[in-house]
Order: structure tokens, then C-alpha cells, then sequence
């Protein structure tokens, strides 16, 4: 499957999910919320595949990366928040782990309506490199007090003596 496959299915994955909309009365809910809210959340991310002029990279094949990403978001009104987000890396290679990277994941949040949120986060590396982090966010169940929700990720990735590179990624997580 090329990099182009693959960002066809995701967006065609993410378009789906607007079929599970909001209902009218959780969408007056948080139009009538109090603000500021603040909200936790964690999840797993996958790197799905990488492009440098150092060399195209997929996960899952030599090797497997996954983060363990923890965040604080703070809603100012029903459409804008900031985050703070710190984001772990493990990588599984030659039967060894090791703790590969660790994320400082500062940002903004944008709710576009239908339970997606758009998020730009900037992005300082303990390995040296920084950038930017680009995120469509879609919550696929709610409740009282808790979300499950994924997201499509496009990192880029500068400094440190590498190639620039980009990464289309994957998220899986929970909001409480």
C-alpha cells in the first residue's frame, strides 16, 4: 500500500464518522457550558510512515513505534481551548525496547462542529528536532463525563543535523 492509498482511506475513514453527528440536546449542552473547562485525555499514536531525503520509513515492518501521549486541554469558550500535551516513544526492534524519543506537544484547539476538532501543536523533541504537528480530531462516542476519540496526525519534523521529515500518524484515546 503506497503513502497515497493510505491517506485516501484515512480520509475517507474520517468522512464516515460524521454519520455518528451530535443530537440536538448534547449540542445545546455544550453551546450552554460554563467556561473556562478543563479536560484531560490519553491515548496510544502510531507512526504509519515517514518521508526524508534520509530514507522513507514505515512502522510495523522493521520495527514498531508507539506513543503514549497525556494531555491537559483547557476549553476558554465551546469553540477554542489551548493544550499541553506530553507524548513518550517506545520502539520495538531486534526483541529489545527502549524509551526512543519524548515529545513536548504544546498547542491550540479549534472545534469545527460534528464532534471534530482541529489542532495545530508545535512541537520540541528531546532528540533534538522540532516542528509542527497539524491534527484532525474526530470523538466517536460521549458521555457524561468522558470521550473516545481518534485522530489523524501529520507531523513534520526539522533540525538536529537530519532531513526534514513527515509522518502521517494514527490516534486512539480517551478523554476524561
Amino acid at each position: 500500500m503506497n503513502y497515497k492509498q493510505l491517506l485516501i482511506i484515512l480520509t475517507f475513514s474520517i468522512n464516515a464518522l460524521t454519520l455518528f453527528g451530535q443530537s440536538d440536546s448534547l449540542q445545546n449542552k455544550v453551546e450552554n457550558h460554563k467556561y473556562p473547562e478543563i479536560k484531560g485525555y490519553t491515548g496510544l499514536v502510531h507512526p504509519l510512515y515517514s518521508w526524508s531525503d534520509d530514507g522513507n520509513h514505515a512502522n510495523f515492518t522493521d520495527y514498531y513505534v508507539v506513543g503514549n501521549p497525556w494531555g491537559i486541554n483547557i476549553w476558554k469558550s465551546s469553540k477554542f481551548g489551548v493544550s499541553l500535551e506530553f507524548t513518550p516513544f517506545i520502539k520495538f526492534a531486534n526483541n529489545d525496547s527502549k524509551l526512543s524519543n519524548f515529545l513536548f506537544h504544546p498547542g491550540v484547539l479549534y472545534r469545527l462542529g460534528h464532534d471534530f476538532t482541529l489542532i495545530g501543536r508545535v512541537a520540541y523533541e528531546a532528540s533534538g528536532r522540532y516542528g509542527f504537528t497539524p491534527i484532525l480530531n474526530k470523538v466517536i462516542y460521549r458521555d457524561q463525563g468522558n470521550t473516545v476519540f481518534i485522530a489523524a496526525l501529520f507531523p513534520a519534523r526539522y533540525g538536529n543535523l537530519s532531513a526534514p521529515s513527515y509522518t502521517v500518524a494514527f490516534q486512539f484515546g480517551i478523554g476524561f
